[in-house]
């Protein structure tokens, strides 16, 4: 505890007696972050502050509190604080973000699934893939989907019960083998895989993790980074907001997922990757099912292009509610290329001589692609750019104002940051560019909940559980259809309120099929499958060859026995039966989707010996 105090800080302290008289219970390190709020303008924190020897230890909670939000802040509450104020100043007089700015197109690549640049740019990929770090963003629970655990442990799709969480695993450890397989030099390191997570989801990410023995992967390749939240603010004076249920704690919101990149700057990672050879860092979002289809080709791209930042993108409808990959041209010849947010998009091209805005052109999208928040660094250039911004990223703040005055909130606001907007800080130097992929292959996000997906209009995709679940199955049976076989064609049906193409459930480990060529190997002669089927293939080394399947098929195997499907399989399959969302007595995860699985007949085979086996109906 500080028993003397200098007369200058008790000076300083004259604005706030409340305060004045309470220093003598403050060690000298809660001094130092009470000046930073006194020189700050948040003085009226203190003023129900009680005598020295009433709520002492509230009061020294309140410090603890602060001291966490001051060293988990680029800067500090100071920079916060000095940030908020020139932001909500901007948003109250509604400055134009991209004033001075003109829109055009980026360069970037196009790919389209099976061509030839595609195979070659994901057998590229995969050379590169154990060079890389993947980082999951999963500081997001459920609840905006009508599913109460941590996004990451529902269900990818119903077939399996497999969860994201343990598809992405598998996807890394997938792609991790193939690089290996691959390498010249005979490396054999262990791709590194973050996960940010915040209060919500920490303790339930790592308890989903250890209960199931990491899914396979070595306990330390993962490594946990939880954010912390931010101060939130009351008014346009940037003054920080007290908890209305704690005089002695400040109220707090989630900062962004723009986090990720101070915390990777703050854990040492980034020099030990580079330490270990590493060259690419891979960022993504917590519920896209397709993502790993696109980032063995998009890492590619990378290379070959040597691109510092490849935005993942898929074609977009103009005015479709996502963002659009837009250079930036200022006035003074600087530039960037950004995500800029559909709302944005449209008035800055009016505003910029393009009289009809965001409009399709020939080929029936926006020129502009459309973002889906998926990023591919370059490991060096990343590092060196946050050595100079510490992980900071352009923020912004979304008030919601009590009337058109905008002088008072209608409730408590922060800053906020997004992974996507690090180019914004990079030099014209740095290379920036975008790989686009067919969207049926790449995106399918998981994020409404069924009574806010029937209500999207008509044509605009879903992203509920359901339409990310039949798109597995429509990628699946597409990806078959491009290796030859003949895949029955899909029914159109209402599950939950949403029309959607169900088409034949197939699916498959990642280490059955990660790329399109090793997939073409697997697959000969003639085969089908019909639209009522149900095919999952959970074992490495199954090979379909003249196999009719009519009814469902599940076959699993260990690594060293070759199974040969072939023949007629036919049986009377799974059934999909519609489940009610509102019914209670049916699991979160399963009546979100609106649908489930009568399993009436499957033949099922397990294979664990090793040695060549056929299996035919």
């Amino acid at each position: 505890m500080a028993s003397t105090i200098d007369s200058s800080v008790s000076d300083l302290f004259s604005s706030a007696p409340a305060l004045q008289s309470n220093l003598g219970i403050l060690s000298p390190d809660k001094i130092e972050l009470a000046k930073i709020l006194v020189e700050n303008g948040q003085t009226y924190l203190f003023l129900h502050w009680p005598e020295p020897g009433v709520s002492d230890k509230e009061k020294l909670s309140f410090f603890e509190q602060i001291a966490r939000l001051n060293s988990s802040y680029p800067g500090g509450l100071a920079a916060y604080i000095k940030t908020a104020k020139e932001l909500l100043a901007d948003s109250k007089i509604g400055k134009n973000p991209y004033a001075g700015f003109s829109p055009s197109v980026p360069s970037g690549e196009n790919l389209t699934f099976g061509s030839e640049n595609f195979i070659e740019m994901e057998k590229r990929g995969v050379v590169e893939a154990k060079k890389a770090a993947f980082v999951l963003v999963a500081g997001g629970l459920g609840e905006r989907l009508g599913y109460n655990g941590i996004k990451v442990a529902l269900p990818r799709e119903t077939t399996t019960g497999t969860c994201f969480l343990q598809h992405y695993i598998e996807s890394i450890l997938a792609l991790q083998e193939a690089s290996h397989k691959v390498a010249s030099d005979g490396s054999e390191g262990d791709i590194p895989f973050i996960i940010m997570t915040s209060d919500d989801t920490h303790s339930r990410t790592q308890e989903l993790l250890e209960s199931s023995s990491y899914f396979g992967m070595k306990p330390t390749q993962v490594h946990l980074l939880k954010q912390e939240k931010v101060a939130c603010l009351d008014d346009n004076d940037a003054r920080l907001a007290l908890d209305p249920n704690n005089k002695y704690k400040i109220q707090t919101k989630p900062h962004g997922h723009g986090d990720v990149h101070s915390l990777l700057y703050s854990s040492g990672l980034l020099d030990k990757w580079l330490d270990t050879g590493l060259k690419w860092v891979l960022f993504f979002q917590d519920t896209n099912g397709l993502l790993f289809n696109a980032i063995p080709a998009s890492l590619g791209v990378s290379a070959t292009k040597q691109y510092h930042v490849n935005s993942l993108a898929v074609p977009r409808k103009a005015k479709e509610a996502i963002g659009g990959i837009t250079k930036l041209t200022h006035d003074d010849g600087r530039s960037m290329v950004i995500n800029v947010e559909y709302n944005q998009l449209d008035p800055l091209l009016r505003a910029s001589g393009f009289p009809d805005g965001d409009v399709n052109c020939d080929t029936g999208y926006s020129p502009f692609p459309g973002n889906i928040n998926q990023l591919i660094l370059e490991l060096g250039p990343y590092k060196e750019e946050l050595q100079k911004t510490g992980g900071a990223i352009k923020e912004f703040v979304n008030p919601k104002y009590k009337d058109s005055t905008k002088t008072s909130f209608k409730s408590s606001t922060r800053l906020e940051c997004m992974m996507q907007d690090y180019p914004k800080t990079l030099p014209p130097t740095a290379r920036v560019g975008f790989t686009v992929m067919d969207i049926w292959l790449a995106y399918a996000p998981v994020k409404n909940n069924p009574e806010d997906a029937a209500k999207v209009p008509k044509g605009n995709p879903y992203h509920s559980a359901t339409s990310g679940e039949m798109a597995i199955y429509r990628a699946n049976s597409l990806i078959l259809q491009k290796a030859g076989v003949k895949v029955g064609e899909p029914v159109k049906q209402i599950l939950n309120g949403q029309e959607v193409e169900v088409w034949p459930r197939i699916t498959w480990k990642s280490k059955w099929g990660m790329i399109f060529s090793d997939i073409k190997t697997k697959v000969g002669g003639n085969s089908e499958v019909s639209r009522r089927s149900t095919m999952a293939i959970m074992g490495r080394n199954v090979f379909i060859e003249d196999l009719s399947l009519d009814g469902a098929l599940i076959v699993d195997s260990i690594d060293d026995a070759e199974v040969k499907l072939g023949g007629l399989v036919k049986n009377n399959g799974w059934i999909m039966e519609n489940v009610d969302y509102k019914d209670t007595s049916v699991p979160e995860e399963i009546r979100i989707r609106g649908f489930r699985f009568n399993k009436v007949e499957q033949l099922e085979k397990e294979f664990t010996q090793p040695g060549h086996f056929t299996l035919e109906g």
